[in-house]
């Protein structure tokens, strides 16, 4: 996995304006798409990422920091089959229709969309919002911001894997949070089984210090241009 667009900072080569996107090349499958199509492409090259071996894109929600690249994407790989939430606008799906391979819209409803990988169904109602679940050796879940909670994501997670989620990955949306908070959250991760975290992007700075001096040797440094 590449983390190509961050608003946090990895390799010095690349731009970070705020935004998120990773690639997971084992899938070739592109998740979200930043806040800028032009920085999303330039650090794509930068990181050796070639556009048109991607099959698959999916977006988390419709926040303009997650989909700013999608046109820039598609302008560029209509081969793909995109992964996008029923809460879009039926206008914004349609125009993905005519841009993309087949376009599959996800619901509340949680399901595999291909291998081992999954959809955790939306989630929430004030900002709808779904993320990915990997069920390799390693099971992850990899969230574009988390309004929902990464600690409410993982247990659903879980739930539809009928296993442990060892790594989460993403924003976890704790930018505003108290110590108090960010510690509890921490508190219920770890009892539901998760080993490894990466928090970037909305996590925040205090946050993403109490998950590394908390995790230690199995928190991971995020930003544009982690590869791992």
């Amino acid at each position: 996995m590449k983390i190509i667009y961050d608003n946090n900072k990895n390799s010095s080569t690349c731009r970070a304006p705020w935004g998120f996107s990773a690639y997971i090349q084992e899938y070739k499958l592109l998740f979200d798409t930043g806040g800028n199509g032009r920085i999303l492409l330039e650090n794509m090259k930068k990181e050796g990422v070639n556009i048109n071996e991607i099959k698959y894109l999916f977006i988390t929600h419709e926040h303009w920091d997650h989909i700013g690249g999608v046109d820039s994407v598609l302008e560029l790989n209509r081969d793909l089959i995109v992964f996008v939430p029923s809460s879009f606008s039926n206008h914004f799906i349609d125009d993905l229709k005519s841009m993309c391979k087949s376009i599959v819209v996800c619901d509340k409803k949680p399901k595999r969309l291909f291998n081992d990988v999954y959809t955790t169904g939306i989630l929430g109602e004030e900002i709808p919002e779904q993320a990915l679940i990997i069920d390799d050796d390693f099971p992850k879940v990899i969230t574009g911001c988390g309004h929902y909670g990464i600690e409410n994501i993982v247990k659903i997670s879980k739930k539809i894997i009928n296993k442990d989620i060892k790594f989460a990955i993403g924003g976890f949306h704790l930018l505003h949070k108290q110590k108090e908070e960010i510690l509890q959250t921490i508190k219920t991760l770890k009892e539901l089984g998760i080993k490894k975290v990466l928090p970037t992007h909305c996590t925040g700075n205090l946050a993403i210090e109490i998950y590394k001096e908390s995790f230690a040797n199995n928190y991971i440094e995020g930003g544009v241009g982690k590869i791992w």
